[in-house]
């Protein structure tokens, strides 16, 4: 038993390496991120019809804003392809997803992509938008990367994305597990 005991201690600390390495690791990708992210398709992918439609609250079928979200796309799948490719940067399962704020007080967000393995810290399955996280409100206004890590076991740098005028428009969310479960959400 103490033999167990001596090898379970000799390994935490490449635990905490690893989880140091991944944040390396997401960090640059997030960093890549900022500057291949195209802010002005991004700004095209959601359809004004959505938009005009995603606050609606429909008390006889309460997914009718769900049902009513489209997008260009043309600037949807080009997006996603470049979240996709740096995705792959590295060799265990990291997500790239697109965050862009709404016109809301207070102030909202909501996920335009996500990726392969859904992962995020912070989307509640199934919402469109939501609260904006200060994180996030602090990369919209400042423009710096930040590493979060609120959820146990997980892992996130949010990367400002911004458009040809150098506006920040939204944000990416690098995110891994340190422990991934790549099946978690396929039921």
């Amino acid at each position: 038993m103490k033999r167990v005991s001596v090898l379970f201690l000799a390994a935490c600390p490449l635990f905490a390496v690893d989880a140091n390495r991944m944040e390396r690791d997401l960090d640059e990708i997030a960093r890549v991120a900022a500057i291949m992210v195209d802010g002005d398709v991004c700004q095209r992918i959601v359809t004004a019809r959505a938009l005009q439609t995603i606050f609606r609250v429909d008390p006889r079928d309460q997914w009718a804003d769900s049902d009513n979200y489209d997008v260009n796309d043309e600037a949807f799948i080009r997006t996603k392809k470049t979240l996709m490719r740096l995705s792959r940067m590295v060799d265990y399962p990291v997500d790239v997803n697109l965050w862009m704020p709404l016109a809301a007080n207070p102030p909202r967000i909501h996920i335009v992509i996500r990726n392969r393995y859904e992962m995020s810290q912070f989307w509640p399955w199934g919402k469109l938008h939501q609260e904006m996280i200060p994180e996030m409100q602090s990369v919209l206004s400042s423009g710096q990367r930040i590493a979060v890590k609120q959820k146990p076991g997980f892992i996130s740098v949010l990367a400002p994305v911004r458009n040809s005028l150098n506006d920040i428009v939204g944000l990416v969310e690098v995110v891994t597990r340190i422990a991934p479960d790549a099946r978690e959400n396929v039921k």
